[in-house]
This record gives structure tokens, C-alpha cells and sequence, in this order.
């Protein structure tokens, strides 16, 4: 083999995507190098450790829509099968490639992996560049520009970026024109387990969970193509928001049942770029409104939050986890009962407005921001008393845009776990009473919890109170049909205040560690609604 043309590879991770990709910029930068664009399956790229069908499909979708352009141009995505730096050294040993470039994983999760290829690198003399463009800023400098800390609230996280500056402005698009894209041949392909296509679940033994009467009602497509289309969607519903003066568009008008427009699953794979959203927003809101900058926060407030999150996990291994995480409480949780969590993973509980979501969740790999609220409420502080650590763990598998940084911080969030300054702990949200404020008609509880399709409405969020002839004309016999309630969340609800009050008096005299600046933020993030009617029963 020559070897002495050498090769650029581009290694994808997350980043799925050619528009705004430094790393990308970098590997193609000498038309007369060849170019290797690779993605390796090794069981922990891009969230595979754990992860369910949905989730896994929408990756493949992802990397198949990458492919198809590189066909485009005369190239492709090689997609191998093994460990990452054995694979590299091959590349090295029998095409002579004389640099890597990738998209920095900043969250210490990835970092054996990482540093393998790093430490190959450096021995076989291969240039190793990465590039900060899955977050908006680098969390280390930020840390450094913080007194070498992460920022414990997140005022000072703002106060930290505001003296490092606005984020970097996209980088611009490749030109293909230019770029000589390599061939690996054959034998070394059958080597290194190279897919002739885009794989399937199915192929690594990923299958579909549920019943074939439980098809997705909303099917989620990966890949950038359809990313940029939606954020151009996104970009006319936002303009059409700023004009009338109001913010956050998909957020006040909450739909339980219409089509996938969120763009967090294609941030969380990095089908859309962090800083494309952010400058488009950004710049649009300048447009309709010139140069004032005061809602600006409010905005690209969530992206912000994501940040945040992303820097409190860079030095922390152990957060996603309660024990030897500084971050977070150790709270009593009780030990869990393997039938009613499995029953609150199934979507079982007796709660329709609780089980419509987690069923929802495993059908289709996705959940408005508030219902995921509701569900992690009821999993912990709020109704059974279980620790955030089993609902992380079931999110990141199923839940199409569960990271590690974001997810574990969410779910720290709403226990209590890490933010200890929360409000009023003692809140929790009623699922009879937020089901009927958030679908006065029971629909959304009638698409996934199809026992309860013939329920009247009167009953559908309490179909325990339905005497039993209703339950009998509605073919719904609680406890034959539909579970009873796992548990009495009233009751529950208030044992668990009465915990949570003790804890808040056990923490008055502790350090100050990661916690919301005040009440109005806590409000806004996690949408908490201003009448008290949601939160008791």
C-alpha cells in the first residue's frame, strides 16, 4: 500500500452533522490529502452504552443522512464496528493518515475513550485536533475564568460567560468541490467490521419494546436534513412571536398531541448545530426589534441552562449518581420495590396522566418538558420516594434526547437532589389535577393508555372513582382492566413534604453549593405553574 499521500480523518462522535463543523473544516483543509470521514460503533459513541430502539434509530437515521450526502460528492461515511483506537492505529498502519479531527465530548464519561486515542496519537506521531462546537462555550474556560470552579448557581454561571464573551458565530459550510475524498480498500473494511449500509437496530440486537397495536403515533427522523428544515420551521413561529412581543412559543402553548417539532433531539446528537440555534434566534430577535438586547436571556434561556449543566459535569465523573457526587444530597431514599418501580417504568402506576406518559416515553422517545416534570416528580420527591438515579437511567434509554450532563441535572433538579434552594420542596405536582389543566378532555390519556379509551371524561384522570357500572359500560374494571393506584399520592405527598422540610432545616447551616439564584428562575426553568390547583389534590 502507498503510503505516502497519508489521509485526514474525521472522526464523528456527536456532532452528526457537515454544516458548522470546525473539525470537518480541519480534515478537508488540503484538497490533496485524502479524506476520511469514519463513525465507530464501540458501545459507548453517542449514548449506545444504554439506549433503546427509538433513540437508536434516530442515531442510524442520523449517520445515514450524512452518508447520503458524502454520496453526493462522490464519498462516504465508513462506519466500523470495534474500539476506536485499535481502529485508528490500523488506519494509520495501512493508509499512512497523519491527522485526526473531531468534535470535543466534554463530559467526563467519555474521557477514557478519548484519551486511548489521544495517548495513540501521540505515539504514532498523528496530529490529534479537537474542536469546541457541541457547546456554545468551552466548559473549561470557563471554569478557569470562574477562579477554577464551576459556577455553584446559575447567575454566576451568566456573570462567568458574560466576561468570557459571546459565543463563537458558526463556521462556514465545506466545499466540497475540493475535497478529495479517500478509499479504504477492501480487506482492511472486512477487517475492521465496516457496514457496506447503514445499519439497523436490529442489527445489534436492538428491537422494538413494545405491542404492534402500540406503534408510535409520532414518529421521530433523525439527521440534518430535517433538522435545518424544522429550525427554519422554528425560525417563522419565532419571528411571528417576536413581532406580537411574546417569547418561548412552543413552550406557553403546550401540545400533548401534535407533530415532533422540538429541536432538542437533533441538538442532543449534534444534527443541529448549538451555535446555529443560538445565533439564529439570536439574530432574529434583533431583526424584529433592532438593536435592544433585553430579552435576550429569556430567548435562549434553555440553551443557556444546557450549558450550565454541561460545565457542572466536565469534573465531576461521578454525576450521574448520589454517592460521591459533591453536587448532590444524599437523601434516604427508600429502597425501591422492583413491582411498582417496573410498574412506573411500564407506565402501570393507576394514574392515567402519569402511565399516558411514561407510555408514551417507551413508544416513541419523547415527552414534553412539563410532563417529564410530572413523571420525575411522581418517581421521587413528589409520590414514591425513589431515588432520581433509576428515572436517569430509564430516560437516557429511552428518551430521544437524554445526555448524560442535561438529563442527570434535570433529574437532580426536580428531586431536590442537587438545587436544595428549590422554591418550596414541599410543592409536588398533583397528576389528577395537572392532567386535567393540561388536557381538560383526557385525549392525550386516550391515545396511550388505551384501556381507558371508553372512559367518561368526568372520570378519565380518576377512573377509581368511576362506579362500577360506568367502569363496566367502558370495558375498564380498575384492578382488572387498569391497575389500581399504586399508591395514595395524596397520602404520600404529604409524608413526603414533611421529609423534605426536615431536610431543608438539617441543610441551614451547610455551604452553599449548586443551587437556582432565586425563585422566579426556579419558576421559569422548570415551569412551574402559577396556580396552586396543579400541586395538591
Amino acid at each position: 500500500m502507498d503510503r505516502k499521500h497519508g489521509g485526514s480523518v474525521l472522526w464523528f462522535r456527536h456532532g452528526l452533522r457537515l454544516h458548522d463543523n470546525p473539525a470537518h473544516q480541519n480534515a478537508v483543509k488540503n484538497p490533496e490529502v485524502p479524506f476520511y470521514p469514519i463513525f465507530i460503533f464501540d458501545g459507548e459513541s453517542a449514548g449506545t452504552k444504554l439506549i433503546g430502539y427509538n433513540r437508536m434509530r434516530y442515531l442510524l437515521e442520523s449517520l445515514d443522512d450524512i452518508n447520503n450526502q458524502y454520496k453526493i460528492f462522490g464519498g462516504r461515511l465508513y462506519m466500523f464496528s470495534g474500539k476506536p483506537d485499535v481502529i485508528i492505529r490500523r488506519l494509520w498502519e495501512e493508509l499512512g493518515i497523519t491527522d485526526i479531527s473531531l468534535e470535543q465530548d466534554c463530559e467526563p464519561i467519555w474521557t477514557n475513550r478519548d484519551s486511548l486515542v489521544k495517548y495513540l496519537c501521540r505515539d504514532i506521531g498523528v496530529v490529534y485536533n479537537e474542536f469546541v462546537s457541541h457547546t456554545l462555550w468551552d466548559p473549561a474556560k470557563v471554569i478557569k475564568a470562574n477562579g477554577g470552579i464551576p459556577p455553584l448557581t446559575f447567575q454566576m454561571f451568566l456573570h462567568t460567560v458574560e466576561t468570557i464573551g459571546l459565543p463563537a458565530r458558526p463556521v462556514d459550510d465545506v466545499d466540497f468541490k475540493n475535497v478529495k475524498f479517500g478509499i479504504i480498500p477492501p480487506y482492511l473494511c472486512n477487517e475492521l467490521l465496516m457496514f457496506e449500509e447503514t445499519p439497523k437496530p436490529e442489527d445489534f440486537g436492538i428491537l422494538y419494546e413494545t405491542q404492534l397495536d402500540e406503534l408510535p403515533m409520532i414518529r421521530w427522523t433523525g439527521g440534518e436534513t430535517l433538522a435545518l428544515r424544522l429550525f427554519s420551521n422554528r425560525l417563522q413561529i419565532e419571528a411571528q412571536a417576536f413581532i406580537r412581543g411574546s417569547f418561548l412559543p412552543t413552550h406557553s402553548n403546550l401540545d400533548l398531541l401534535g407533530p415532533p417539532i422540538s429541536l432538542s433531539p437533533a441538538l442532543r446528537f449534534g444534527c443541529l448545530s448549538i451555535r446555529k440555534f443560538y445565533w439564529g434566534i439570536r439574530d432574529l430577535f434583533n431583526q424584529v426589534h433592532g438593536n435592544s438586547l433585553e430579552a435576550i436571556p429569556q430567548i435562549t434561556g434553555q440553551l443557556i441552562w444546557r450549558e450550565y449543566f454541561y460545565t457542572m459535569s466536565v469534573n465531576n465523573p461521578n454525576y450521574g449518581q448520589m454517592e460521591n457526587n459533591p453536587i448532590c444530597l444524599d437523601i434516604g431514599w427508600y429502597n425501591p420495590n422492583s413491582f411498582i418501580l417496573e410498574s412506573w417504568k411500564q407506565g402501570k402506576t393507576g394514574f392515567p396522566f402519569i402511565d399516558a406518559a411514561m407510555r408514551q416515553l417507551k413508544r416513541e422517545g419523547w415527552l414534553h418538558h412539563t410532563v417529564r416534570n410530572a413523571v420525575a416528580s411522581f418517581l421521587t420527591r413528589g409520590t414514591l420516594w425513589y431515588s432520581w438515579e433509576h428515572g436517569l437511567q430509564h430516560f437516557l434509554k429511552y428518551l430521544l434526547d437524554a445526555d448524560w450532563s442535561v438529563c442527570a441535572g434535570n433529574w437532580m433538579w426536580v428531586s431536590s437532589s442537587a438545587f436544595e434552594a428549590l422554591l418550596d420542596s414541599s410543592a409536588c405536582a398533583c397528576p389528577v389535577n395537572l392532567g386535567r389543566r393540561l388536557d381538560p378532555s383526557g385525549e392525550y390519556v386516550r391515545r396511550y393508555v388505551q384501556e381507558l379509551r371508553n372512559m367518561p371524561e368526568q372520570f378519565i384522570y380518576e377512573p377509581w372513582k368511576a362506579p362500577i357500572e360506568v367502569q363496566e359500560k367502558a370495558n375498564c374494571v380498575i384492578g382488572r382492566d387498569y391497575p389500581n393506584r399504586l399508591v395514595n399520592h395524596k397520602t404520600a405527598s404529604e409524608m413526603n413534604r414533611s421529609k423534605m422540610e426536615n431536610l431543608r432545616i438539617s441543610l441551614q447551616n451547610t455551604l452553599p453549593h449548586c443551587c437556582p439564584s432565586n425563585e422566579e428562575e426556579i419558576r421559569k426553568f422548570m415551569w412551574l405553574p402559577d396556580e396552586i390547583s396543579d400541586m395538591v389534590e
